[in-house]
């Protein structure tokens, strides 16, 4: 049997939005073919199964019916071949199959409810409804999503990614507030460098890529793949309803089962609590939070009570309009004495005054940043404003106590289309010189501390890295030969005009 390509998949699941065109605004598209996707790869990898435990002598009553012999159980008003059948009510049916594949399943409980098959207000009336959902199901009919028909382990956790990764390019700012370039989040889990056994959490976690990247790189150094059993455990928050279904799939799609995916507000009501209802600590946090969040609860941070705040907010209650260090605090508040954070923020972080500038000053002289990088323009879907990693570590090693390392990597980048992308050359360098501590004239500078007050706790990249383009040198001999070429060919030219006016009789 011919496998299914990853290009062939990517292809086919593009293929799909072609019949939500015109029906539904291209930002929802996502929520609907990745719905069906997880669907399809349910039922069949259930079916597959199914098939397995009757080859191994299993009675067929059994194989269909007992929820322990499955990874996931798929009620028989949710499998395929039930679905495809349908001729009415489509969207009726999907909605119920959801219901039940959840009530069957508790770890995807609240993921697949939240997809409305039968909207009227996103997929129209019910006559274009059902034209839109009977061209899904009938393409979603044309491939097999079992783990024998897949070319390789984990190609459907990629084409989620794929998938993702286009439409937050085709929802522009709407998709860039769920999805981070996968070469953005390869640098900062290099930079974070992972290990077995660590507990890494994401407490913004959109879509859940950097935990997923985490998760494979930790792997690769277990030599294990995704959906191997990898020593690693992943936490995360997301407030958006949609985006933490999202989440929920992608991670399950990529074999991460045990990942804990809470929803809700990370600022407001912070959800990964132990059973003492305190904070879990983790060993790194990785992190791109939505940039100058207005509105971000400070009347809920400045509450009376440790448990309102859980002590996130000592260095300061950043302004109501602007959010940044009020993620940031929820991240150091949550690493353990050791831990170590990655987080893409607004260069704006690194200058602002009044409580930003207080907030900043604090955590320089408790010496809790260690290095900040700036990033090329362009990077992500719908804004070309450029970004900064900011790195965070609880126990800097003695050599880079009372100072902090600058980066900056805006010209580290290739060139695509309307954006910018970090090449594996581009990443390689900057992780190359956070790792060696590498000093590079207008690239790379360790900065003490004793500067910084000096510029009062200004982190402005510009002040401590000559960012200025140097002018070329110039060659005199070069530019002079260059102005003689020209006056000869000014004096031919001109020796030629007066010939040809001679001939005509303009000049005696």
């Amino acid at each position: 049997m011919e496998k299914l390509t990853r290009d062939a998949l990517n292809n086919h699941l593009w293929q799909a939005a072609d019949y939500l065109r015109g029906s539904i605004d291209s930002s929802d598209y996502k929520v609907y073919i990745l719905g069906f996707l997880f669907l399809k790869r349910l039922s069949d990898r259930f079916e597959e199964e199914a098939t397995e435990l009757i080859r191994d002598g299993l009675p067929a009553d059994i194989a269909y019916s007992d929820p322990d012999e499955h990874e996931f159980f798929v009620p028989e008003r949710a499998r395929w071949n039930k679905i495809k059948k349908t001729t009415v009510e489509i969207g009726q049916t999907l909605n119920k199959a959801c219901e039940a594949l959840e009530d069957a399943n508790p770890a995807i409980e609240g993921v697949l409810v939240n997809i409305d098959f039968n909207s009227e207000s996103r997929l129209g009336d019910p006559k274009n409804k059902e034209v839109v959902l009977a061209g899904l199901v009938d393409h979603f009919s044309r491939i097999n999503l079992a783990n024998r028909s897949l070319s390789e382990p984990d190609m459907l956790g990629r084409a989620y990614e794929y998938l993702i990764e286009y439409f937050a390019d085709d929802a522009g700012k709407k998709g860039g507030e769920f999805y981070t370039p996968h070469q953005v989040v390869n640098l900062i889990v290099q930079l974070l460098d992972p290990a077995p056994g660590m507990r890494i959490c994401d407490p913004t976690c959109g879509s859940g890529g950097m935990l997923i990247q985490s998760a494979e790189y930790v792997g690769t150094k277990q030599g294990k793949r995704l959906g191997e059993s990898i020593n690693v455990t992943l936490h995360g928050q997301e407030r958006n309803l949609g985006t933490w279904a999202i989440a929920k799939m992608n991670l399950l799609l990529h074999g991460l089962r045990d990942a804990r995916i809470e929803k809700g507000d990370t600022i407001r009501n912070p959800r990964l609590l132990d059973g003492d209802g305190n904070l879990i600590l983790y060993d790194r946090v990785i992190a791109n939070p939505p940039f100058s969040l207005d509105k971000w609860g400070a009347d809920e941070a400045g509450g009376e009570g440790e448990k309102v705040s859980f002590n996130r907010f000592k260095y300061g209650i950043p302004a109501k309009n602007i959010g940044d260090y009020a993620f940031v605090q929820h991240m150091l508040a949550t690493l353990n004495k050791d831990g170590v954070c990655g987080v893409v923020m607004p260069h704006g972080v690194l200058f602002r005054g009044s409580g930003d500038g207080r907030i900043r000053k604090a955590l320089l002289e408790e010496d809790l940043i260690e290095a900040i990088i700036g990033l090329p323009e362009n990077l992500f879907a719908g804004t070309g404003i450029p970004a900064i990693v900011l790195i965070l570590n609880r126990n800097k090693a003695p050599e880079q106590r009372g100072n902090v390392l600058f980066i900056h990597a805006s010209k580290e980048y290739e060139e695509r289309p309307k954006k910018a992308v970090l090449g594996d050359g581009n990443i390689r360098t900057i992780v190359d010189t956070y790792r060696n501590r590498i000093e590079t004239e207008r690239f790379s500078r360790i900065v003490p501390m004793t500067e910084i007050e000096e510029n009062d706790f200004n982190l402005n990249i510009s002040r401590y890295i000559d960012t200025l383009e140097p002018e070329k040198p110039i060659n005199v001999k070069a530019e002079l030969d260059k102005l003689w070429e020209a006056e000869k060919a000014r004096d031919a030219a001109e020796a030629r005009m007066n010939e040809l006016l001679k001939e005509m009789g303009y000049v005696g």
